[in-house]
């Protein structure tokens, strides 16, 4: 299947490519993921050096221009509505390298006794009013001229009147709700389209005043905000800027997986056979035929998620006993609850790709799933 595609590519690429497919597998692409994203916080310090820095970025660009002798990523990469994700990643990955950068300096400092570099003598410090908000409105003004400038040289991703009897294949919607489709693919609509980004708000407006720790306020630091920095980066990285980036780039027909080179098969079909754990349970398991009343039939599930959310605090509390007492027990309940609904969603990958588990809970009289 990869052949007609990578027939233009050298044989070295060629490799490369069918390299890189192999690892687009969903459970090892996201493992892989994760396994950079806590190597990447691990090794900080050596990363954030400005020569290592600048070798990742020229691999990056040169990755991006070998994957260009893909038809298949040169196809998607090179459309309009596209070109923000690029964007996306690269500024990101400057934000996110300054404020390392910034931060291990500090940390080396606060180790050795000294003050941040922000609290340093003689270090000029403004008001917020009037020079933060002058430097805002400028760049605002700049930022207004390039999307001018954007917009007028790259062709708007306008197509044809929306016709009942063709209907596109993939449907995808803009580059930055394929994280909530991405979502969609795992939960239910009401959960994936409402709870989860009502859930992200909250916690975004709420999770900051859940904090007591006075550290970290005024300068860059990692070491003495491990896990609030962690946290944070690894629900923006790996639970919305990945997503966007498999939407895009590896979300085919019929929105099945595809490797990042892969051409999309219309006719890929996928031999999978997704249960509800009620089936596992009663019919795998007991050998029995499922209960006819809802709640019979899905006290497992109900079970599971009671313990996820009753039993799971608990443990953290006694695995850091110090969090629970600096903040206190209403405090710890609402951080330990966002966390776990974020936690949910890797955890319900998994189980999709390994069990082909489709729903912990189904209800479908009451059009209620889990």
């Amino acid at each position: 299947m990869m052949g007609p595609l990578l027939a233009v590519a050298p044989q070295p690429i060629q490799g490369f490519f069918d390299l890189v497919n192999l690892l687009c597998e969903p459970w090892l692409f996201f493992t892989l993921t994760m396994v950079v994203f806590f190597a990447a916080i691990y090794f900080r310090r050596t990363l954030v050096k400005p020569p290592v820095a600048l070798g990742i970025l020229i691999a990056s660009v040169a990755a991006i221009l070998v994957s260009f002798m893909s038809p298949q990523f040169k196809a998607e990469a090179s459309k309009p509505d596209n070109a923000p994700i690029f964007m996306l990643v690269y500024i990101t990955g400057f934000c996110i390298w300054l404020a390392f950068w910034q931060a291990v300096k500090n940390d080396e400092r606060l180790a050795r006794g000294e003050k941040p570099e922000e609290y340093e003598v003689g270090k000029t410090r403004l008001h917020v009013w009037p020079y933060l908000l002058y430097i805002e409105g400028i760049v605002a003004a700049f930022v207004l001229a390039a999307l001018f400038i954007w917009a007028l040289s790259l062709e708007a991703p306008l197509e044809q009147a929306a016709n009942p009897a063709k209907s596109p294949n993939p449907a995808k919607a803009p580059w930055y709700f394929l994280g909530l489709q991405e979502m969609l693919v795992y939960y239910d609509p009401w959960i994936a389209g409402v709870v989860l980004p009502g859930m992200i708000i909250s916690g975004l407006i709420v999770i900051p005043y859940c904090d007591p720790n006075p550290k970290g306020l005024g300068y860059y630091t990692f070491a003495e905000r491990k896990l609030a920095v962690t946290t944070f980066l690894f629900g923006f990285l790996i639970m919305w800027v990945v997503l966007i980036f498999v939407g895009t780039f590896m979300r085919g027909p019929n929105w099945n997986f595809f490797g990042l080179y892969e051409p999309w098969d219309v006719h890929k079909v996928l031999s999978l056979n997704n249960v509800n754990l009620s089936q596992m349970f009663w019919q795998d398991g007991m050998g029995k035929a499922l209960p006819a009343a809802w709640w019979q039939r899905e006290w497992p599930g109900f079970l599971l998620i009671l313990a996820y959310f009753a039993v799971l605090p608990g443990v953290i509390m006694k695995l850091a006993p110090k969090l629970y007492r600096d903040l206190g027990f209403i405090r710890y309940s609402v951080l330990v609850v966002h966390f776990l609904v974020m936690l949910s969603l890797p955890i319900k990958m998994y189980l999709r790709w390994s069990l082909n588990l489709k729903y912990i809970v189904s209800i479908p009289e009451y059009f209620f799933n889990i």
